[in-house]
């Protein structure tokens, strides 16, 4: 594999050549799925480019629960496909596709009548033996997660000190996995990368083009210069989520149909919180998930329907409110309003149950189920669907995080299967057995991390954190500071960072703006309780020496992501969705003033 680095400079070298050469496969989208179905085909042999409008994971895919897991609650509606797939998928990314970045966690469910102990533990028990034969990864051969146990109500408070005694006869802990969501896509894409792919955020798809009725490629504009041009590809691949009915308009096509669900997270102070195990809590709607990081506590989700502007989902009082609510029914301390350091909000892609046009495959795709009261989207299935819509022209919609290498692996092969004469021959997909960029060596310097430690004069727990980022590439962030030890002091208002993760996050990472940074190569607009802003003047001048700005520049930057911030926090307090988008839309997206035209359908 070469070079996974990515970089203003390979950017700017793939849509010169994204420009110049015909590609056997454009994907349209980079959210996990479409950086998926980049890697999938990049690995199949094919030349492959990638186009973003916004950043890498910009949308749902750096928004959600945070979870890798086969999902528990499909199993109660007899989901069997779907948990059967994700539990495979789950294992194959803890024991080998992204072992430094994906990590089993436990969770407790709580009882709160004696007769569920049977009834759900039963469940459970089904749970665990299916990622026992479907889950176990296959580098090992053995079990990714340990299995569940049964608790005493003194053994929950054993393992959650903070949970209350009153709020359940008992319980069970299981084993899922957490992951740092967008992380994984920018792994995703820097994979795709080394494999050969073309990949470049900021450019927007404006139409496409069109040669005896087939799609043969894309019209586009890149969002950095104004710069138009045209992208010639033998298959076009849109994977863009709540934004499908979008490209569909934009190509001139129909059929499939997707509902966005808004989910809210807050994010709370590890000391808030008195335990060492995740909850996962039943309410009138959903589920609720109490999840462990190393310095705060993620709780989330709500399942609304959103019918608002997609690009800026956001939360209002009274779904920050709810989540209080409902965590604070078994918490022996009760969170309040001034726990919450951050607040991130995300859009679901659920397929519509009146889909149609799904080509059958090993995935599950299908239209849906569920029904009911259409204003419901806790009940629409989450099984995705492939369509080739248009000759050249495959779409993929649906799914879940967990996923996504299936849905990627299904929709390449669904345009693989739409052949025009002269295409690449390509055989089938090869990512189950695919380590991601930093798996490799990822084992050996976990063994060393003492080491490392000791030679740095650095924290263990510092090291860790590294390597939970970085895997095996942990060392190009370390010749960073090798080359220049100022860069191995914590950034500034953030001290469980390194000043040199900012600048790796441009010179490696794609990082095109301050946002970028402080959103989705760190988390410091939601786990900092200044949300990132204490570092964001310190940031701004690390990334200013790779990409070139000068000061009025950064001093742009700072202020547009502080304008940001101060709207999102006035969203915060409005009580419903079209009083709190009004606010947000206060704050002005980030957008050189270059000429752009089109439809925002990328």
């Amino acid at each position: 594999m070469s070079s996974t680095t990515l970089s203003a400079a390979t950017r700017a070298e793939a849509l010169e050549r994204m420009s110049t050469e015909q590609l056997d496969v454009l994907v349209v989208g980079g959210g996990v799925t479409g950086a998926g179905a980049a890697l999938d085909a990049a690995s199949r042999g094919l030349s492959v480019g990638v186009l973003e409008r916004r950043d890498w994971a910009a949308g749902t895919s750096s928004r959600a629960s945070k979870l890798i897991h086969g999902g528990l609650r499909y199993l109660e509606m007899l989901d069997f496909h779907l948990v059967h797939e994700a539990l495979r998928e789950r294992g194959l990314l803890v024991d080998r596709l992204a072992p430094h970045l994906v990590h089993p966690v436990p969770f407790i469910f709580p009882l709160e009548k004696h007769w569920q102990r049977g009834y759900i533990g039963s469940g459970i028990a089904l749970y665990d033996g299916m990622a026992g034969v479907f889950g176990r990864g296959g580098g090992s051969g053995k079990r990714t997660v340990p299995l569940h146990r049964h608790l005493t109500r003194a053994g929950i408070q054993r393992r959650f000190r903070g949970f209350r005694r009153d709020a359940a006869v008992g319980g069970i802990q299981y084993w899922d996995a957490k992951v740092d969501d967008a992380r994984l896509v920018h792994v995703l894409v820097r994979t795709a990368v080394g494999h050969g792919a073309l990949a470049a955020a900021r450019t927007q798809v404006t139409g496409y083009l069109e040669e005896g009725g087939r799609v043969v490629g894309v019209r586009a504009v890149d969002l950095e210069t104004g710069r138009e041009l045209e992208v010639r590809a033998r298959h076009v691949i849109g994977a863009t989520g709540v934004w499908t009915d979008e490209i569909q308009e934009l190509f001139r096509t129909r059929g499939l149909e997707v509902k966005a669900s808004k989910g809210v997270h807050i994010v709370v102070p590890k000391d808030a919180v008195d335990g060492d195990s995740g909850l996962i809590l039943r309410t009138e709607k959903s589920v609720l998930f109490v999840i462990p990081w190393e310095t705060h506590w993620v709780i989330g989700t709500t399942d609304t329907p959103w019918d608002l502007d997609k690009d800026h989902p956001v939360a209002t009082s009274e779904d920050i409110e709810y989540l209080l609510e409902h965590a604070n029914a078994v918490l022996t301390r009760p969170l309040s309003r001034d726990d919450v350091m951050g607040v991130y909000t995300g859009l679901r892609p659920l397929l519509q149950p009146t889909a149609k046009g799904s080509l059958p495959g090993e995935g599950g795709e299908k239209g849906g189920e569920g029904g009911g009261d259409p204003t419901t989207t806790t009940k629409v299935s989450r099984e995705h669907t492939v369509a080739t819509l248009r000759p050249g022209l495959t779409v993929v919609a649906g799914g879940k995080y967990t996923t996504y290498r299936v849905m990627a692996r299904d929709v390449v092969d669904a345009a693989l299967a739409d052949a025009a004469p002269g295409d690449r021959p390509a055989g089938p997909s090869l990512t189950a057995d695919l380590p991601l960029a930093g798996a490799e060596g990822y084992p050996v310097r976990w063994a060393q991390r003492h080491r490392i430690a000791e030679e740095r004069g650095w924290s263990l727990e510092r090291v860790e954190h590294l390597l939970h980022r970085y895997g095996g590439d942990v060392d190009e962030v370390l010749e960073l500071v090798d080359a220049d030890p100022s860069l191995g002091e914590p950034l500034e208002g953030a001290p469980h960072y390194l000043r040199a993760e900012a600048l790796y996050a441009a010179t490696h990472e794609g990082a095109l703006h301050l946002e970028d940074v402080l959103t989705r190569r760190t988390r410091l607009s939601y786990e900092q309780a200044d949300r990132g802003t204490a570092s964001a003047r310190a940031v701004a001048g690390l990334m200013a020496g790779a990409l070139g700005w000068d000061d009025a520049r950064v001093e742009e930057e700072v202020s547009s992501y502080l304008a940001r911030v101060e709207a999102e926090r006035a969203a915060e307090v409005e009580t419903d969705d079209e009083a709190a988008e009004r606010r947000r839309l206060e704050a002005p997206d980030i957008r050189p003033d270059v000429p752009v035209g089109g439809s925002a359908a990328a």
